[in-house]
C-alpha cells in the first residue's frame, strides 16, 4: 500500500504529540495505533510499524534521562535484561495465542492504577525504603511487565512507574525516568520479532519515529523540570482515558 505525503505529515504530528504524552505518563499507543489503522493498514502491520515509531520516542526520552544521570545503567542492567527477555517471549507468544482474555481484564487494571495515584496524593513524592532487591524486581516486575509489553502493550509505562514506586521506593520522577528506559528495552525486543515477521511499513515508521523523537525529548525535559506536579495528574488522566478507550473497543457502551 502507498501512503501520501500529506498522510505522512499528519502521522508525524500525531507521533510528536504521542511521544510527548508517553514520556510523561504513558499511553501514547492509544493515539498512534488508531491513527495507523485509519490509514487502512492490516492490524499486524500497524502494530509492527507502531513498535518502530515507539522506539524513537522511548530512545529519545531514555537518552535524555541517561544524559541527566537520572538513571544508572550499572544498577539496573539485570532489570533491563529480564525486561528484554520477557518482551521477547511475549512477542513470540502473541503470534501463537488469542489475547482476548487479557484485553478483558486490562481496563480494570489500568483504572486501578489511575485511582491509586488519585487517592494517594503523597505516593512517590520522595524516595522510600525499597521492599524487594533489584534481583527480585528484575525477576518479577522486569520479566513480567516486559512480557506484557511484548504480548499486548497498552499501559506499560504506567505499570512500570507504579512498580518502581511501590517495590523499589523510587520517587515519581525517578520512577518515570527508569520506566522509560525499560520501555525502550521492551520496544526493541518486540521490534526485532516484528522485523523477522516482515510486519513493518518503513516509510511510515521512520516519519513517525522523527515525530516521536522530538515529542519524547520535550516530554522528558518536562518530567525533570516539573516532576510530580505534572506526572501525577497526567498518569491519572491517561489511565482514565486508556480505560474508557479499551472498554469502548470491547463494546461495553454498545
Amino acid at each position: 500500500m502507498e501512503i501520501g505525503m500529506h498522510v505522512l505529515l499528519l502521522l508525524f504530528a500525531v507521533a510528536l504529540v504521542a511521544g510527548f504524552i508517553d514520556a510523561i505518563a504513558g499511553g501514547g499507543g492509544l493515539i498512534t495505533i488508531p491513527a495507523l489503522l485509519m490509514t487502512g493498514m492490516p492490524p499486524a502491520l500497524a502494530l509492527g510499524t507502531n513498535k518502530l515509531q515507539a522506539c524513537g520516542g522511548s530512545f529519545s526520552a531514555s537518552l535524555y534521562f541517561l544524559r541527566q544521570r537520572a538513571v544508572n545503567l550499572a544498577e539496573v542492567w539485570l532489570i533491563l535484561l529480564m525486561t528484554f527477555i520477557g518482551a521477547s517471549l511475549g512477542t513470540i507468544l502473541i503470534q501463537l495465542v488469542d489475547s482476548a482474555i487479557i484485553k478483558k481484564v486490562l481496563p480494570f487494571l489500568i483504572l486501578a492504577i489511575g485511582l491509586y495515584f488519585l487517592v494517594s496524593p503523597t505516593l512517590g513524592n520522595e524516595d522510600r525504603q525499597k521492599r524487594i532487591s533489584y534481583l527480585g524486581f528484575a525477576l518479577s516486575a522486569g520479566l513480567g511487565i516486559g512480557f506484557y509489553d511484548g504480548f499486548f502493550g497498552p499501559g506499560t509505562g504506567s505499570l512500570l512507574s507504579l512498580a518502581f514506586v511501590m517495590l523499589l521506593g523510587f520517587n515519581l520522577t525517578k520512577a518515570t525516568a527508569h520506566a522509560k528506559v525499560l520501555n525502550f528495552t521492551s520496544n526493541i525486543a518486540s521490534l526485532i520479532f516484528f522485523l523477522i515477521g516482515g510486519q513493518i511499513m518503513w516509510s511510515v515508521g521512520f516519519a513517525m519515529m522523527a515525530g516521536q523523537f522530538i515529542g519524547a525529548n520535550l516530554g522528558a525535559k518536562m518530567v525533570l523540570s516539573k516532576g510530580k506536579t505534572l506526572i501525577r495528574p497526567m498518569v491519572v488522566v491517561m489511565s482514565f482515558i486508556m480505560t474508557i478507550k479499551m472498554a469502548y473497543d470491547q463494546g461495553w457502551f454498545s
